[in-house]
């Protein structure tokens, strides 16, 4: 069901898109940035966002369209240059078919995805659409759904916040079985190239994104994981409201609204400290907390990965699943990464004295299917950062095997 948001509607959005960012999808500090300097005028030509359901958006294309790169480096931005850019670069390809560009899909689930989607449609006279390519946020684009989907990449264009435009086009080889083998390299290679250029000088490290266009026919297939921004909304609502206080309170709220079983991994525990650093568009790093007499180790790369202990030889949890972070009030009880861990790599003195829950809940089946993309995408990252093992999802015995 369509519905329109005002500016006082994007705290609470990007309120509970952190929480299910799983500590990524940008900070609470550069959404909160960005929100600051929504109003109408010479930029924003009106203060209302109309947002429809996938089954709603009939009347003309959509693309996805992101800031790709460091939440650091993002949050001192104050108008979402880069990616209006890259969407105009887009509805002026499509206009050159005679195609119209009217809906704009949030990457991920996140504080940053899902403003950044809102301010542009508010700028650009656009719609957004309430679905996202994978009910949390995520470290690389083959992770998505559009990708496993086998939307086509072609157009993609990266811009910087100065304006600098690259498009990238990757095309096709020419062979029997041209369709799945191309899409899933296709998605691959497209990371490989987009993050040298977003770690050039030029870029610092950040810039807008605007690709996968999809027709209304093609949404649906694209688009499995529905209703987020609906279901952030709602969850920062009830936070803003005083509504949830506890670790507890969260884990019932999740179940009865949204059906989701949350499991919490530690108990209230305490920040101590944090390791950091930035390459290639990733904050990445390491967030230690003591659980009684455990340590506990939250290991990311923008977004959270894995969460071990010193009690287990095994991870608490580990991606695609959710994990995310519950602070007992007073103030915020949701943080990124990026707001847990400063630029110096240090734990934001707001959280030094304040008790931490840690709570997991397993993936959306499309990001977990067995042999598929997503799943060994997630795989492939994980290895990277030294887990050799196989997939086990959060409250269950069963492995899942990884293979594409």
């Amino acid at each position: 069901m369509a519905y329109e948001l005002g500016r006082n509607d994007l705290e609470p959005l990007l309120l509970g898109g952190c929480f299910f960012g799983s500590g990524g999808g940008g900070t609470l500090l550069s959404a909160r940035h960005l929100v600051k300097h929504f109003h109408q005028g010479d930029y924003y030509p009106s203060e209302r966002i109309r947002v429809v359901s996938v089954a709603e958006a009939l009347n003309g294309d959509s693309v996805m369209l992101a800031y790709m790169g460091a939440p650091e480096a993002i949050a001192g931005c104050i108008y979402p240059d880069g990616p209006v850019l890259a969407v105009q670069a887009i509805q002026q390809r499509l206009a050159a078919e005679g195609r119209e560009l009217a809906y704009l899909v949030p990457p991920e689930s996140g504080a940053l995805g899902f403003v950044v989607a809102c301010l542009v449609a508010a700028r650009l006279g656009l719609e957004v659409i309430d679905a996202d390519g994978a009910g949390r946020a995520v470290p690389s684009l083959p992770m998505l759904t559009f990708a496993a989907a086998g939307v086509t990449p072609r157009p993609a264009f990266m811009v910087s916040q100065a304006g600098l435009c690259v498009e990238l086009n990757v095309t096709p080889q020419e062979s029997p079985d041209n369709s799945a083998s191309y899409q899933s390299n296709a998605a691959v290679i497209i990371e490989q190239m987009m993050r040298p250029i977003v770690a050039a000088p030029q870029f610092k490290d950040f810039g807008g994104l605007a690709m996968w266009v999809m027709t209304p026919d093609s949404l649906g297939k694209a688009l499995p994981i529905q209703g987020t921004l609906s279901r952030a909304l709602t969850l920062g609502r009830a936070l803003q409201d005083g509504k949830i206080e506890t670790a507890q309170a969260m884990i019932t709220f999740l179940q009865h609204h949204f059906g989701l079983t949350a499991y919490a991994i530690s108990g209230p525990s305490q920040f101590v400290s944090a390791n950091l650093s930035t390459a290639g568009g990733f904050d990445i790093g390491k967030v230690h907390i003591r659980d009684g007499d455990a340590h506990i180790s939250v290991i990311y790369e923008n977004e959270s990965l894995l969460a071990w202990s010193s009690r287990s030889p095994k991870p608490l949890a580990m991606a695609p699943d959710s994990i995310a972070y519950f602070v007992e009030s007073p103030d915020s009880m949701v943080f990124s990464n990026g707001d847990v861990v400063q630029a110096d790599g240090t734990i934001s003195p707001e959280l030094e004295q304040r008790k931490v829950t840690l709570l997991a809940w397993q993936a959306e089946p499309s990001l977990c299917e067995a042999g598929g993309l997503i799943l060994w995408s997630f795989m492939q990252m994980l290895e990277a950062i030294g887990y050799m093992g196989s997939y086990k999802p959060v409250g269950l015995t069963k492995d899942v095997e990884a293979t594409l």
